[in-house]
């Protein structure tokens, strides 16, 4: 049993193995960029389930509506943390020692290295090989000389940066790991559609949709308050958009507002939190006046998009407290067409997303809303359950343009009186991210350094000339990771025969050279 478990232990921490997961969970993330998570839009997932319910249910059933957070991804991302940390920490600690390790003692046959020569010299041993050995040096090797088995010899080693860049790249890996699910762990992020003059706060009670790590604690979210004051959206000549901004103001643990403009690509960055633009629409305003003369203002709600090449929307008002009974209620339910046209049978549409001619339809129902039934239901549509029973009774419906008013059978006025925009703002709390960041650096860093600099070793070696008339220096290169070895080691023996060479003594009788001074007469 423990064999089995020890070899299934040197399978898992295998670098094969490693790669062999990197590779799964690179594939697994794919149906999390193609399909719509929950984490990011219910809404894109509940327009999927009505489009391909059969198909919807079916991939529901293999989390791949929540793929991040499924059980198999877990699994994956799971066992690839444990492989890199079997494989990478001993690797770690054995390059530890190589640091303090001289280089290793020369083989005994250099010629059988990829790149050797032998080169004659008249010097004697010690002196060919402190020519090697202050050249060696010259090029920034880590030399050793040492009396070996077959006589003096030299041992020099550099590169040691290529296996330290291998190295940090593994560990960057495990630590962007890490960061990455430390941010899944403590991070939360919330999704809310603010109308201008409006704001929220930093609560998941307050959120349209949310998402938060299994440590979060709820009452330990940051007091942020955010107020949106005004969104400008500007469009290219073919109408889609080229940017969107918002000036808001916040507060922070109840201080002064501070005023600030964010855009897309531009978030608010605030005591480890960040808010985000990520959309924008538009929020009709309906005024109604009662036949006993009583009136309400400034009434709306967000219609959703449901074109956003035109941003034609749909949503519903609703408006709970009309009297004192609780079938005394009130629903509009409408279309936004931010430009409008009418065509066919008075079937309204847009042409254009700016808003040049506002116009809205709408279907007004009054009756039991079901807002205190407990039963959850959504702010953007009706629940037709209830229309379906008869709570809700349809009453008028019609086309208006601003201004206009539409007038039910009881003498109810229900008045367009104008637009508000809104912006689909995002809060995200992701205490990994410079964890993140700085491990992505440091992949970068050993990925260059595993590229670019060479493990190289170099031998050296004297040995009396055949002849019995001065040295043969033998000198071997092995070069781990380049091919191309061949200018440098040749560049290498080329500077050594030249300073064996200059160091030579002159022969008997030889005429003394211009800097030797010539022997009294």
């Amino acid at each position: 049993m423990l064999a089995r478990l020890l070899r299934w232990w040197r399978q898992l921490t295998a670098m094969r193995t490693a790669l062999v997961l990197l590779f799964l969970l690179a594939v697994a993330a794919i149906p999390g960029s193609l399909l719509p998570q929950r984490s990011l839009s219910q809404n894109s997932v509940n327009r999927y389930f009505q489009d391909n319910p059969t198909l919807a249910e079916w991939l529901d059933r293999f989390y791949l509506f929540d793929v991040f957070s499924s059980p198999w991804f877990a699994a994956i991302y799971l066992l690839l943390f444990i492989s890199l940390i079997g494989c990478v920490v001993p690797r770690a600690i054995e390059h530890g020692r190589t640091l303090f390790t001289p280089p290793p003692t020369a083989p005994r046959h250099l010629h059988r290295l990829p790149e050797h020569a032998e080169l004659p010299t008249t010097l004697p041993g010690t002196g060919a090989l402190d020519v090697v050995e202050e050249e060696l040096r010259v090029r920034r090797f880590r030399v050793v000389r040492r009396e070996g088995r077959s006589g003096p010899e030299v041992s020099a080693e550099k590169g040691y940066l290529r296996e330290t860049g291998n190295v940090l790249f593994h560990l960057s890996l495990l630590a962007l790991l890490l960061g990455l699910a430390g941010g899944k762990m403590w991070g939360y992020e919330g999704s809310i559609l603010v109308t201008e003059g409006q704001g929220f706060c930093n609560s998941f009670q307050q959120y349209d949709t949310y998402s938060s790590g299994p440590l979060v604690d709820s009452s330990g979210l940051s007091p942020l308050c955010v107020d949106l004051d005004d969104f400008q959206a500007q469009y290219e000549d073919d109408l889609t958009a080229s940017s969107y901004t918002a000036d808001i103001s916040y507060q922070l643990d109840g201080g002064d507002p501070v005023g600030t403009t964010i855009g897309v690509n531009d978030p608010l960055r605030i005591d480890g939190e960040r808010v985000y633009v990520t959309g924008h629409g538009y929020s009709p305003e309906f005024s109604l006046t009662l036949p006993d003369g009583t009136s309400f203002t400034d009434l709306s709600a967000p219609f959703l998009p449901a074109d956003q090449g035109t941003l034609a929307s749909q949503g519903v008002l609703k408006v709970p407290d009309l009297g004192a009974g609780s079938t005394d209620q009130l629903a509009i339910e409408g279309f936004f067409a931010p430009t409008g046209v009418t065509q066919g049978a008075g079937i309204l549409t847009s042409v254009d997303p700016r808003p040049l001619d506002p116009q809205v339809a709408i279907v007004v129902y009054t009756g039991y809303l079901g807002l205190d039934s407990g039963l959850p239901q959504s702010v953007y549509s009706l629940d037709q359950t209830q229309i379906d029973r008869g709570l809700l009774t349809e009453q008028a419906s019609g086309n208006l343009a601003v201004g206009e008013s539409l007038t039910l059978p009881d003498g109810t006025v229900v008045t367009f009186s104008g637009y508000q925009e809104f912006a689909a703002l995002q809060l995200s709390h992701d205490p990994g991210q410079l964890w993140v960041l700085a491990a992505s650096i440091a992949v970068l860093l050993g990925l260059v350094g595993m590229l670019l600099v060479r493990r190289e070793r170099v031998f050296a070696r004297v040995g009396p000339a055949p002849d019995g008339g001065g040295t043969v220096l033998s000198i071997g290169s092995l070069t781990r990771g380049s091919a191309d070895t061949g200018p440098r080691f040749t560049a290498l023996t080329d500077d050594v025969r030249a300073a064996l060479a200059a160091r030579a003594p002159a022969p008997p009788g030889a005429a003394p050279t211009a800097h030797e001074e010539a022997p009294p007469s």
